[in-house]
């Protein structure tokens, strides 16, 4: 996935548009990096990067300021702040506290192109720019919403997902006749350095836990899809590996720091199984104390929701990326047969409680080399630069 130079002078001075979904979240340091690693490449490659957001008009004008002044303090040590959009969610304007400082879609025609991740996009939007590429960063949910008429996709120029079922016609499987391309997920390698974990550091993950909304429903099946449910069946891992490990997990998005009773029996119960717990919100909830948190840690474990299990769309997060990036092996679940993504060798991808004991065993057992692997990895295949070169060639054709 080498990057060519010559590309790479063809893309500078070119305007592209990143569209977001992080306002009404402003505890998701981790969030936030899913858009931000994809920012930094196009900033790398020389392209003049504009944020956009949606703001919704009937909540408080003083609220969503303040969300979006948080946003433009996160991005500012990213020199992303100067270039924030706000679009309204309804018919009805934006309040002129809340636009105040910021752009809007009057700046959109002069972009080249517009990089949506941000599934509800109304045509009459999208009509604004001269060129639209969707990208899916929940494959196999994406469409089971589309062919469920649980989302209507507008009309893009291109439509890319990381996914890689690209190309695969299960009958099960309505594709609404769009062509996907496969790009893998991207992370800012100049963002992420390798750094040296303390001796005593766990493995962790960060993750919102548990949602009474959290369910798919694809035909006649409805399942669970919440990071529970997927941790369900390795709950007793503790005691399988000499290994330490760390959730650092919040109950929903909008989670407070105080646990009620309930949170605090299911809190109490992981910790007697030898899970170490922290509160997302607390340990990660901006760009940098998520980048912080990774950076100490001694690699990931992590399970994945059982839609990635039951999609087997070869699914990886952009979270496990930043581990890897930053020198951190990671064992994550698999989550289907890839072209390109090893099982055993900087990411090891278990199916089993057994195996994830001895995958985790072996890291720890061989940790410089998988250390120097997880890095070299991101690097071949995940480097922000090289991934938004390619997309954008695409993209621009």
């Amino acid at each position: 996935m080498d990057c060519n130079p010559d590309i790479t002078m063809s893309l500078a001075g070119k305007k592209i548009w990143i569209w977001a979904n992080t306002l009404t979240y402003p505890e998701g340091g981790g969030h936030l990096w899913v858009y931000l690693n994809w920012a930094l490449g196009l900033k790398s490659l020389g392209c003049e990067v504009t944020w956009l957001e949606v703001a919704d008009p009937s909540k408080s004008p003083a609220r969503v300021a303040r969300f979006a002044n948080i946003l433009r303090e996160r991005l500012n040590p990213f020199g992303l702040d100067e270039r924030i959009a706000l679009r309204s969610l309804r018919e009805q304007p934006l309040a002129p506290e809340v636009i105040d400082g910021f752009l809007t879609l009057d700046c959109a025609g002069d972009a080249d192109l517009l990089l949506n991740f941000y599934y509800l996009a109304e045509e009459r939007t999208l009509k604004r720019f001269k060129r639209t590429a969707l990208v899916d960063i929940d494959p196999g949910l994406l469409q089971i919403w589309i062919s469920e008429g649980q989302i209507t996709l507008a009309p893009h120029d291109r439509y890319f997902t990381i996914g890689e079922f690209a190309g695969r016609r299960e009958p099960w499987f309505n594709f609404g006749g769009i062509q996907w391309q496969h790009t893998p997920p991207c992370v800012a390698l100049d963002a992420w350095a390798v750094t040296l974990a303390p001796a005593e550091a766990p493995f962790t993950t960060v993750s919102t836990w548990a949602s009474e909304h959290e369910y798919v429903q694809h035909g006649d099946d409805l399942y669970c899809n919440d990071k529970r449910t997927g941790f369900a069946p390795f709950l007793d891992l503790p005691r399988m590996t000499k290994q330490p490990l760390m959730l650092a997990i919040c109950q929903s998005a909008d989670a407070n720091l105080t646990l009620d009773d309930d949170e605090l029996e299911e809190k109490r119960s992981l910790e007697q199984r030898g899970w170490r717990i922290e509160h997302a919100h607390a340990v990660a909830s901006t760009p940098a104390d998520y980048r912080r948190f990774i950076q100490r840690s001694k690699g990931e474990f992590s399970c994945a929701k059982p839609s990635c299990i039951r999609l087997q769309t070869a699914w990886l997060s952009d979270r496990t990326l930043c581990y890897l990036a930053s020198g951190k092996p990671a064992i994550v679940q698999h989550t289907g047969p890839s072209r390109f993504l090893p099982d055993d060798s900087g990411i090891f991808r278990f199916r089993d409680v057994d195996e994830a004991a001895r995958y985790l065993d072996r890291v720890g057992d061989d940790y410089a080399n998988q250390c120097a692997r997880a890095r070299s990895l991101a690097e071949e295949c995940f480097d922000a630069r090289k991934v938004a070169s390619r997309v954008l060639q695409r993209a621009l054709d």
